[in-house]
């Protein structure tokens, strides 16, 4: 059978036009038309037409493959918005809890605003100033060195190696090496004993007797003392404070290191006013001090008639993890044995964040009175001790009733019993500036620093003296910075004796 070779232009258009589109951009200018326009020549010849078809179902594309646009929605203008939708909160019911919320929160702060002055009203009120009139009793400034330690001068001198009952590794001279006044400045300087008598002589073979040694006239009764009943001279004591032996056997040595000690002690004191000294501290392996002690003793030998200590330092560097040259500590030292010491009850401390005391000068101030006692730095917001006289001493140190004497209990007694809520602290004292090196009192604890020694040890200052290359590469070659550098000392008391 015969197939007729003729072929209508509907249907090559309907099958042309139907085939699969492959997106291929660039192949047909139309980007958008679904019709394709066939070419004259390819109707008129059948063949044409078939290779034409041929060609397209070879995936020819007819799209650029681009989409038709989407129609963006029309803006709608606020102008024409619906006028129901407009916020109207003056028409909203309010909302109780917000309401309460809004009042707590004002009263609350009201509450606070009011707390606050109540509190600054009181705290002005009830301020422990002392307002009583003040009379000048000493007024340092440093300028001639003769009117400091002359004949008639403001300080002593304390010649001393006995350790002042702290086992303190130095011995205070009368040198002017390690106590001097220059350009309107007191200097307290540490120096090596090695220096003047050698490092062999430290350790061995040498008995040294200290020059001008005052035992006599700093200790109390001038170191005469009652024995069996009967008063005699402290032999012991003397020969402690000024000599000692060097022995590499027995493990003694010299005291490595002088120093300075100096006292108003029969030149100034006070009961009861005010204390202001402008220092810097030394930097290094030292314990700097300005403290008081008791004219007279009134209750007894130390701590029974009381100690106060305006300022205390170490001048280990501020990394030291036990207090070191960023910490100035006050304190009171009372007690009614030679063992028993409240201080641990009234103490406290000042501390600098990323500076040294030694860095530069400060301003330490006592105030004192019959009912209380202050200590601060520079300014009263800068408190080291601030203690109320409102109980008994012997009540507030919570003493045990019984303490052994021996083997044997004793009942405690009161040495306080018939004085104030402010004894021992109601009599005279006296003022004293010191370098100290060292101790065996816990001054500086154990294990910490690199502490060469131990307290308990029976050649601890042996042990000191040996470890010299380590604690001495901590004290500044500068004496402006080795010494305690003294500005001016002041005290006044109650000009009516109270």
């Amino acid at each position: 059978m015969q197939h007729s070779s003729k072929i209508s232009f509907s249907d090559v258009s309907s099958s042309f036009l139907s085939a699969p589109r492959t997106p291929t951009e660039g192949v047909f200018p139309s980007a958008t038309s679904n019709h394709i326009p066939v070419p004259r020549s390819i109707l008129s010849n059948p063949s044409r037409i078939s290779v034409a078809q041929s060609a397209r179902s070879s995936a020819i594309p007819l799209s650029t493959g681009m989409a038709t646009p989407r129609k963006l929605p029309r803006m709608k203008s606020h102008m024409i918005a619906d006028r129901n939708d407009i916020d109207k909160p003056w028409a909203d019911k309010p909302n109780p809890r917000a309401r309460i919320a809004y009042l707590i929160t004002y009263a609350v702060i009201l509450v606070g605003l009011a707390g606050g002055i109540v509190q600054c009203y009181f705290n002005y009120a009830h301020a422990q100033l002392d307002r009583k009139p003040l009379c000048l009793v000493m007024e340092e400034n440093f300028d001639s060195e003769d009117a400091v330690f002359g004949e008639n001068g403001s300080f002593s001198r304390e010649v001393n190696m006995d350790g002042f009952g702290n086992g303190e590794f130095e011995m205070t001279t009368a040198s002017t090496n390690n106590s001097f006044v220059k350009d309107g400045f007191l200097y307290i300087v540490p120096t090596l004993t090695s220096d003047s008598i050698g490092n062999d002589a430290v350790f061995d073979g040498t008995v040294y007797n200290i020059t001008g040694c005052t035992f006599n006239q700093t200790q109390p009764n001038n170191g005469f003392i009652t024995q069996n009943g009967q008063t005699i001279f402290n032999e012991k004591g003397y020969v402690a404070a000024c000599s000692a032996v060097s022995n590499r056997t027995a493990g003694t040595v010299i005291n490595p290191v002088q120093s300075a000690r100096i006292n108003t002690k029969g030149k100034a004191s006070i009961k009861f006013g005010r204390v202001e000294v402008r220092a810097k501290m030394p930097n290094g392996y030292l314990w700097p001090a300005i403290w008081m002690l008791p004219k007279d003793e009134v209750y007894g030998p130390w701590p029974l008639s009381g100690e106060i200590d305006i300022v205390e330092s170490r001048g280990n560097n501020i990394q030291y993890t036990a207090h070191g040259s960023n910490f100035v500590q006050g304190s009171l030292n009372w007690g009614p044995t030679s063992f028993l010491n409240g201080i641990s009850k009234s103490y406290s401390w000042w501390q600098e964040r990323r500076k040294s005391f030694g860095s530069e000068f400060r301003t330490y101030a006592l105030e004192w009175t019959e009912d209380w006692l202050r200590i601060y730095v520079d300014n009263r917001l800068h408190t080291l001790l601030d203690i109320k006289f409102n109980q008994p001493f012997f009540q507030r140190g919570e003493f045990p009733e019984v303490v052994f004497d021996g083997p044997n209990p004793v009942a405690l007694r009161n040495p306080w019993i018939n004085g104030t809520n402010a004894t021992p602290f109601d009599q005279d004292f006296y003022l004293i500036m010191n370098v100290a090196v060292g101790s065996t009192n816990g001054w500086f604890p154990e294990a910490q620093g690199d502490k060469p020694w131990l307290d308990a040890s029976q050649t601890a200052m042996r042990d000191f003296a040996q470890a010299q290359a380590n604690w001495y590469t901590t004290w500044p070659t500068n004496v402006e910075d080795r010494a305690m550098v003294v500005d001016y000392v002041k005290m006044w008391k109650h000009c009516d004796g109270n």
